[in-house]
């Protein structure tokens, strides 16, 4: 808050600082992004970046915390120019995930991770066919799903499915998935990393493999 009051009444809190804020990025740097509309003479301080924009509008700001900051839609535009292409995927994967509106023109392919990104990479390259991605069925969110061959992909990755508990989620979730006549496949961090080519081959074939089918619920 503090960096904003320095720059006046028309600074808010913008780029990485604002995805920050808003729970799209980590924070990994102690320099604080500012923005401040049109080219005015204000000067710079340390630990400040100071982002001057000729077009930042009344409908890019809004609060959050109590901080002036820019608005989530407003955010994403200005990452584009400011951080690495994977960590904008992140952070609009972010934004999807919590609700947050950043614009009807943003592509986003529903992935929440980057493991279900690389999975869902597989799929495209081996020209397998497309599922769908992060699907509620019952209880569940289901990772990736064919859904008129009755099939789920589940991509499991070391930091959130080990320990007893994720264990015994995993269980329960693979059979409320199955009581509602889908079949389950999980696949680890290791196989969609280093055997994209046999992980692709067997899905081909399973997918071949399984008629059409239409589930009790109709779908």
């Amino acid at each position: 808050m503090a960096a904003v009051l320095a720059y006046g009444e028309d600074a808010v809190l913008s780029h990485r600082s604002a995805a920050v804020l808003w729970g799209l990025l980590k924070r990994d740097r102690e320099v604080v992004d500012v923005s401040v509309p049109g080219n005015g003479g204000r000067g710079r301080r340390r630990g400040i970046r100071l982002r001057r924009s000729r077009s930042l509008r009344s409908h890019h700001l809004t609060r959050r915390r109590g901080i002036p900051v820019t608005t989530p839609a407003r955010t994403i535009a200005d990452l584009r120019q400011a951080v690495p292409p994977w960590e904008l995927r992140r952070a609009i994967r972010e934004a999807e995930v919590r609700g947050l509106y950043i614009g009807a023109d943003v592509e986003t392919d529903r992935t929440r991770s980057d493991l279900e990104r690389d999975f869902l990479g597989i799929c495209r390259r081996y020209r397998l066919p497309a599922p769908e991605v992060n699907v509620e069925l019952g209880t569940y969110v289901a990772d990736f799903l064919w859904r008129e061959r009755r099939l789920v992909v589940e991509t499991d990755s070391y930091l959130y499915h080990r320990g007893a508990q994720a264990f015994n989620d995993d269980r329960a979730r693979d059979l409320e998935l199955r009581t509602l006549g889908f079949d389950v496949i999980r696949l680890s961090e290791d196989q969609i990393n280093e055997e994209a080519e046999k992980v692709a081959g067997f899905l081909r074939g399973v997918l071949a493999s399984r008629p059409h089918r239409v589930g009790p619920d109709g779908s």
